[in-house]
């Protein structure tokens, strides 16, 4: 908590800087037909796909890890149970927002789950 009080304006800045620097051109692409929303709407899509990917790597290898650990009693099964479960929710997370919000496009179009949505 200490470091966050010191650094507090760096980290805001650092932020402000990122979000500068990924946005791209999103200004300067509204006028070819589509709006800043939609293009800020394209690249939240992209990006929700491309972390879940790395979080699909980084947690299927933790699994396995955790899996193989509750096996010989060094950690306890309901690690795994949690780990499997939050994997699950966001595997869905695609189809429950698509669903919810009744919107018939969804996030990824290879997402099994969000075309077995789409009637």
């Amino acid at each position: 908590m200490q470091f966050l009080k010191k650094n507090i304006w760096t980290l805001a800045s650092l932020a402000v800087i990122c979000l500068m620097a990924f946005t791209g051109d999103a200004s300067a692409q509204a006028g070819q037909s589509q709006s800043v929303m939609q293009i800020a709407q394209t690249k939240g899509k992209n990006l929700f796909d491309s972390v879940r990917t790395i979080i699909f790597i980084v947690g299927g290898f933790g699994l396995v890890a955790i899996a193989f650990l509750a096996i010989f009693g060094k950690i306890n099964w309901k690690w795994f149970a949690g780990l499997a479960v939050g994997l699950a929710i966001l595997a869905a997370a695609n189809a429950i927002v698509a669903y919810s919000t009744g919107n018939q496009q969804t996030f990824n179009s290879a997402d099994p789950i969000g075309q077995s949505l789409n009637m």
